[in-house]
Order: structure tokens, then C-alpha cells, then sequence
């Protein structure tokens, strides 16, 4: 394999802000959500809580501690301070890189953007913030890649909030790209937005609408659509092949992870979907062996650290592993669960 540094529709199948500065609990800005007063003196108090919490805090080990943040609104349990969304936005921009044959990093501190390649064309995995970030980031780190952006055939929106949606405009108006998004959020951001900033690109007109059980054909690659509710009713995350040499890796790519619904009226609906959700997938990943986990918030996934860390014939770090991908999601479950219960009182 070379080495993986910078450098008509296909689809298929029926913050919180005080001021002009955002702040970050849980690793999303559109995610952005209220500590519950008491919530952790509650639970201290709980025997059941507090089981949760170990079991989450055990299944993190030391390199899925980022993860933790979900705890936040009950018990600080990651050990990791608050983030800025400015200061992670501020940062330089990473370099775009290859990670597999077949997938590509396009995005910044804040948020990730993948492309996944295929043999007709780019299926993108979200679109940054706004147009300046879609031409400058993902249109150019294409192609510093030696991608053309002109390929890119279908954006599939994880989920309806607008530092993911928010370059699909532009790239759809400049190249006639196709924009794909789960039922639940284009309803969403057709009626009332979760959350809102200024600059932030406007909803995309709906195009395609995606369910549970959909598939997104490309060429030689089929990208399995898991709907996995809870961040937004129709959160999605995705199941693909990635490819290294003559080897082939089972990925899910996790579309939305933080607890964003503290202050929302459906707080209990939403937290409740998640446990569902993370169980389901939990599940379908040990049935599939899926061995890389990746999310589009580096927050939570430290993608950049690990892609800058990759050398010619290395393993590469995204290559968690099976046990590692169960880990992650028992840890996701574990803080929902205790979350809830912590609501529940």
C-alpha cells in the first residue's frame, strides 16, 4: 500500500453559546448541553449509578478515556478538562491524509470529514461548517490528495446539525453532488433546528431520505446504514469495508456521539434511543468483527493524533481492533444508562 499521509444519484436502496464564544462538555458544539445541578452528588449517592460508571471507566482503559465525557452530566469521571469549540476550530488545520486505500481525512480539530473512494466516484461522509470550510478543507485537502472533488457523488449526512451539514450546499451547487440524510433529521431541519450558529452553512433542501437498513451503492462499495437515534432522532452511522494492500477491515463510522439533549423536553426519548442503539450496533459489530471505530469528532476519536503518527508499512492506528470497538460502545452504553438513571431521579 502507498503511503497514507497528506498530501444522477448512485445511491441505492428504498451549544450552548454565552457570547460569541461556544463551549464544549461533551465534544460537539451543535452538542453542547446543560450539567444537571446535583447530578453528581446523586450519583455518589447511587449504588446503581455508580456501577455504571465503573463498569464504563473499566471498559475506557487508558486510550478510550476521551469517551468518558459522556459521564460528564452525572460524575467527571475521564479525568479530562472542558474544550473550547473556538479553540479547537482555531487550531491550524491538519493536513488532509490517506489512512486506508479507500478512505481519506478531510477535516479540522473540531470536526471530521471523511471520503471513502470507490471506483466511480467520492461518497463523503459529512461537509464542515459552512462553504469556506467545504472549499478550503475538504475541496482542497481532496485535492492536495490527488482527488477530484468533481467525483464526489453523494454526501451522506450523519446527522441534522449544521457542522455537518453546513458545506453540503456548496458542494452540491458547484458539482451536483447528492445529499443523503436520515428521514428524522431532514424533518428536523425542515421545522424547528436542534441547535443553531451564525456561521454555520443553512440546511440543505431534502434530496435523499435514508432509513435503517439502507444501503449506499458506488461503484465497487456498499456502505450499510445503521440508524442509530439518540444524538438527533435520525442520527446515522455507517458500516464499510476499508481496504489495506490485500487486507480488508469491517469499519462503523459513529454518527453522533455526544449526550447534546440535557435541556431538551424529549431528553428521556433521546437517552433511552441511545442505549438502545449502542446495544443494537454493539452486537451487529461483534457478528461482523469490526475492528475500526471512528467517529466525525476527533474529540472523541483522537483520529488526527493517530494519523499524524503513521509511518510508511506501520500498522495504522485506526486499526483498534474487534475487542477495542466493543470497548468503545460498552463505555457509550454504560454512561446512557447512567445518564438516564440520573434523569430518572
Amino acid at each position: 500500500m502507498n503511503t497514507r499521509q497528506q498530501g444522477g444519484s448512485p445511491f441505492k436502496a428504498e451549544e450552548v453559546t454565552l457570547g460569541r464564544r461556544r463551549f464544549l462538555s461533551l465534544g460537539c458544539a451543535c452538542c453542547a448541553m446543560v450539567t444537571l445541578q446535583g447530578a453528581a452528588a446523586f450519583a455518589q449517592q447511587s449504588p446503581e449509578i455508580e456501577a455504571h460508571l465503573d463498569t464504563a471507566t473499566k471498559a475506557a482503559g487508558s486510550d478510550l478515556k476521551s469517551y468518558l465525557r459522556l459521564a460528564d452530566q452525572v460524575k467527571s469521571i475521564s479525568g479530562l478538562a472542558p474544550v473550547s469549540v473556538d479553540t479547537l476550530r482555531a487550531m491550524p488545520t491538519p493536513a488532509p491524509a490517506q489512512v486506508f486505500d479507500n478512505l481519506y481525512f478531510v477535516g479540522n480539530h473540531w470536526v471530521s470529514c471523511w471520503a471513502i473512494k470507490t471506483s466511480e466516484g467520492i461518497i463523503l461522509v459529512d461537509s464542515m461548517d459552512n462553504d469556506s470550510e467545504a472549499k478550503q478543507i475538504v475541496e482542497g485537502g481532496l485535492r492536495k490528495l490527488g482527488l477530484d472533488p468533481a467525483t464526489i457523488k453523494t454526501i451522506v449526512v450523519t446527522h441534522g446539525h449544521g457542522d455537518h451539514y453546513g458545506g453540503a450546499n456548496y458542494l452540491k451547487t458547484k458539482y451536483g453532488s447528492r445529499i443523503a440524510m436520515a428521514e428524522p433529521d431532514w424533518v428536523m431541519t425542515e421545522t424547528k433546528l436542534d441547535f443553531d450558529v451564525p456561521d454555520w452553512g443553512r440546511p440543505p433542501k431534502r434530496d435523499i431520505s435514508l432509513k435503517d437498513g439502507d444501503v449506499v451503492s458506488l461503484g465497487d462499495t456498499k456502505v450499510d446504514i445503521l440508524l442509530t437515534a439518540g444524538h438527533t432522532p435520525g442520527t446515522i452511522s455507517l458500516g464499510f469495508d476499508v481496504k489495506d494492500g490485500d487486507k480488508t477491515h469491517r469499519a462503523i463510522l459513529w454518527g453522533g456521539t455526544a449526550f447534546n439533549f440535557a435541556d431538551r423536553p424529549d431528553r428521556m426519548e433521546r437517552v433511552k434511543a441511545y442505549i438502545a442503539s449502542t446495544e443494537r450496533v454493539r452486537q451487529l459489530a461483534a457478528q461482523q468483527s469490526v475492528d475500526v471505530f471512528i467517529s466525525n469528532h476527533d474529540l472523541f476519536d483522537g483520529s488526527i493524533a493517530k494519523i499524524a503518527s503513521m509511518k510508511k508499512g506501520a500498522p495504522i492506528p485506526l486499526i483498534g481492533g474487534t475487542e477495542t470497538t466493543q470497548r468503545a460502545l460498552t463505555v457509550m452504553n454504560e454512561c446512557a444508562k447512567a445518564t438516564a438513571l440520573s434523569w430518572q431521579a
